[in-house]
């Protein structure tokens, strides 16, 4: 995989558009994230102290670098070489450290070291569940999952479970996190014609060049 095929792959896939959307929503966060969204929880008999707004942006960045995926030519892309696929992946995993290191930064200055961290894996969390909406729905519904997880986090309040609000060493969030990626990474690599070659010739298909379709 050659430098210049990166570079190309970066710039006909809303790299620039999607790292200024994650930069402002690290910037929101830092500004207004201590700001708490008035919503109800299970359980506050009709009263509610809100939720801090830095807990549920990390949502929005993750579905941010999903736009990767989108565009006239995702249905091809599907059906591309191996190589391909390689500058994809080298891609989305460059563009997901670079938005991690902004957030990471952006929110450890604002409020601190445990605050990053706790971005961070929230973002991870949801770019998770976003890759596997993708899967699931189209590269223009990243969206679904982790809109959809929001609301059992904001209902339930605090929990253990709750990766938006246990403490940045809390084993069980990162868990969580490494889990969703594992998940969501597995789906977006389970295109078509992968999963019909591994029907066909088991797990080492995957590594193969997709079938050449007869113009």
């Amino acid at each position: 995989m050659r430098t210049a095929d990166l570079l190309l792959y970066a710039r006909v896939h809303r790299t620039t558009a999607i790292l200024i959307g994650v930069s402002a929503v690290a910037v929101l966060s830092a500004l207004f994230g201590g700001t708490r969204i008035p919503l109800p929880s299970f359980g506050s008999a009709g009263t509610t102290e809100g939720i801090p707004y830095r807990q549920e942006l990390p949502l929005m960045s993750a579905v941010f670098l999903t736009a990767v995926f989108g565009g006239a030519m995702a249905a091809h892309e599907e059906a591309a070489a191996s190589r391909a696929h390689r500058v994809a992946v080298a891609h989305l995993v460059l563009l997901s450290l670079t938005a991690c290191a902004l957030s990471f930064a952006t929110e450890s200055l604002a409020v601190g070291l445990d605050a990053g961290l706790v971005y961070v894996r929230s973002l991870l969390v949801w770019l998770g569940l976003a890759l596997l909406s993708v899967r699931l729905f189209g590269p223009q519904h990243g969206w679904i999952l982790p809109l959809a997880s929001a609301f059992p986090l904001v209902w339930f309040g605090p929990n253990r479970w709750n990766w938006t609000e246990s403490s940045a060493a809390d084993g069980l969030g990162w868990t969580i996190a490494a889990a969703s990626l594992a998940v969501g990474s597995t789906a977006v690599a389970a295109t078509r014609w992968r999963i019909r070659a591994a029907g066909r010739g088991g797990l080492g298909a995957w590594s193969r060049r997709p079938p050449v379709r007869p113009s």
